[in-house]
């Protein structure tokens, strides 16, 4: 039996992933998280074999340093990361953080259930729809985003930069001094030639990295 833990702030997308997965039949659910934090405190109390990660959780940390930390921490557990984008870097950055597995939310439920049991088997999984768009990336040679400058800890910094966060939250969940993040939000804004947050949203909408809802 595969054992799972759900990772994301949304109850009612726990509830779903919990249904899909009990009625594979190889499989159950062990715990459930909300955050990073909460994912954390789960895996010292609970062992499971895949850990189902979604990646923009607001608050706290997010799905790419709480991959990190929970792999220090569980270092067989494996983890799928989850996203409703499959847009470069961020599949890119999970895999730089230990996740062997990407999918978006948006893929059908076997695709999932296959996913997890190769996974589970020590196999790497991307889903059709960020395969082809790594192809596609590959045959053309070049970035596909300039975000794929950015260093793994850099484009983290970015996400929360746009997740609204100041630099002392910023500090506070990664346990980075606010000198270091400000330096970090320097570097980052050189890296991609904005010069304020509203011109990094701007940039991250236009290829992708964040939409509409977010």
């Amino acid at each position: 039996m595969i054992r799972i833990m759900i990772v994301d702030d949304h109850q009612l997308v726990r509830a779903g992933l919990c249904s899909i997965i009990e009625s594979a039949g190889d499989m159950q659910v062990v715990a459930e998280a909300a955050n990073g934090e909460e994912a954390l405190a789960k895996a010292r109390k609970v062992e499971s074999d895949v850990v189902l990660m979604d990646i923009q959780m607001p608050g706290g940390m997010g799905g790419i340093e709480a991959t990190r930390r929970l792999l220090r921490q569980s270092p067989k557990s494996r983890v799928i990361a989850l996203s409703v984008l499959s847009e470069e870097p961020l599949p890119s950055q999970l895999h730089a953080a230990g996740a062997i597995g990407y999918l978006t939310k948006g893929c059908p439920a076997k695709e999932m259930l296959d996913a997890i049991r190769a996974v589970h088997r020590g196999l790497p999984y991307v889903d059709a729809d960020l395969a082809q768009k790594r192809m596609v990336a590959g045959w053309r040679g070049t970035a596909s985003t300039p975000f794929e400058t950015l260093s793994a800890r850099e484009m983290q910094v970015t996400m929360m930069i746009l997740d609204g966060r100041r630099n002392h939250e910023i500090a506070d969940s990664l346990s980075l001094s606010q000198k270091t993040v400000s330096t970090y939000r320097q570097r980052i804004f050189e890296k991609l030639g904005v010069g304020s947050d509203v011109d990094l949203t701007r940039l991250a909408y236009r290829h992708g990295i964040i939409r509409d809802s977010d």
